[in-house]
């Protein structure tokens, strides 16, 4: 059902962003910690942030081929209950991090054409939930975050054996009807909650939440 619809709010770049996203509806937090990012956070500052988030909502930690010594650098910051890798980390790669690090590791995986869905099911069998992405065009400055979406056509009634979340160019127009085409029971939104980049709206976060849910 619609109404059941977990949603994730990546990108939060400042400590009112959290009680207006958690009241919008959002149960994860994503932070960013990616210097190329309009939202990369210093790891004072999201510590700082992180502990303001109330125990329930989960607390996400963006990376893009970190290598480990940046991970234990974050971590040893940063309260984080999940790393979500969005980088073009191999399925051993994440495998390794959720052995190392003992988190729930989320592997953005992105889409374009059908011959891209064979690396959701390779990541599945080593990520705790997969977050499937518009895939990049090849100039981009960024993996995500670009506002792009991709067909969502391509993976209508798919199922993999782990929970998985839909990304990519969502925003309040668009989001139900995603969710209608894909059966998505968890999205993720970035630039599309966003006046400018990097800086989220309460209004747009709470009308995506709203779309999201029916």
């Amino acid at each position: 059902m619609l109404t059941e619809t977990r949603i994730k709010i990546c990108g939060i770049t400042e400590t009112p962003d959290i009680p207006a996203a958690i009241l919008a509806g959002a149960s994860y937090l994503g932070f960013v910690f990616f210097e190329k990012s309009p939202r990369n956070l210093a790891l004072n500052d999201a510590a700082f942030m992180a502990t303001s988030v109330p125990v329930g909502i989960a607390k996400v930690g963006l990376t893009v081929d970190a290598d480990d010594a940046r991970l234990d650098e974050i971590l040893a910051e940063v309260p984080l209950d999940m790393l979500q890798l969005h980088g073009s980390e191999t399925p051993e790669r994440v495998a390794a991090v959720r052995e190392r690090f003992g988190l729930p590791v989320m592997k953005a995986v992105g889409i374009a054409h059908e011959d891209d869905l064979s690396r959701l099911d390779e990541h599945a069998r080593a990520a705790d939930q997969l977050l499937i992405d518009a895939k990049a065009p090849k100039d981009a400055p960024l993996p995500g975050g670009n506002g792009l979406s991709f067909d969502w056509r391509l993976i209508a009634g798919r199922r993999w054996s782990v929970p998985w979340m839909l990304a990519g160019g969502l925003n309040a127009d668009n989001v139900a009807e995603a969710v209608r085409l894909t059966g998505a029971t968890q999205v993720d939104v970035s630039s599309g909650v966003e006046s400018a980049p990097g800086v989220k709206d309460a209004d747009r976060m709470t009308a995506f939440c709203r779309a999201a849910r029916g």
